[in-house]
């Protein structure tokens, strides 16, 4: 069983709590950990029980310690990769679209992080590569790292376009990969979708998926 995540935004109780009970293969969250501390400390409790993984959020690149107590543990970022993860492949695509880059279905500003890096000058660039707050930009050249590839579940912090924020962008990936289930997180308030391949977890709520 895989345990799903929305926006824990800093808190994490509730996490550990359900994992020393159901005892998930797996955890995933959607973004917006918002981590306090290293995630080796965070998750202490629970290191040894479970798998965790994750793809980042907005605002896991608004300070300097979310982005470091995050990004250090990238073996378990699903951003750009598909994973098989309890008997399911999983894709993952996390961040947001922003106009400064690409905001579907506008044509994209610029295709890679190389291209905005050349032209955003040097004084932006952070730690001399992308400024942090566009690490967690969608670029253009993040959906091809799925080509060819397949996966049952895309997780995402942006919705796809069936939400009132969403964008076709994230059906046209899910698409491609012919995954049959959607799940994302980044809005709050959990939208409840006509379909049933398409889930939004709201604030901190939590979804189990598998035996």
């Amino acid at each position: 069983m895989i345990l799903f995540c929305g926006d824990p935004h800093g808190e994490f109780d509730h996490i550990i709590q359900r994992v020393q009970q159901a005892k998930p293969a797996a955890v995933i969250m959607l973004g917006d950990l918002c981590m306090s501390q290293p995630f080796e400390q965070t998750f202490a409790a629970i290191l040894e029980s479970t798998d965790i993984w994750f793809i980042h959020g907005n605002h896991d690149t608004d300070t300097v310690h979310y982005y470091d107590h995050l990004f250090t543990f990238h073996n378990r970022n699903l951003h750009g990769r598909v994973v098989e993860i309890d008997g399911l492949k999983i894709a993952g695509l996390g961040g947001i679209f922003r106009n400064q880059v690409w905001y579907p279905p506008e044509e994209p500003q610029h295709i890679t992080k190389n291209d905005f890096m050349a032209r955003c000058g040097k004084g932006n660039l952070w730690r001399e590569g992308l400024p942090r707050k566009h690490r967690s930009t969608i670029f253009p050249e993040d959906m091809l790292c799925f080509t060819g590839l397949t996966a049952d579940i895309l997780v995402s912090h942006e919705a796809p376009i069936s939400h009132p924020h969403g964008f076709k962008a994230i059906d046209e990936l899910a698409e491609s990969l012919n995954a049959r289930t959607i799940i994302h997180g980044h809005h709050h308030d959990p939208f409840k979708y006509g379909e049933t391949n398409v889930i939004n977890l709201g604030l901190r709520e939590l979804l189990e998926i598998g035996n």
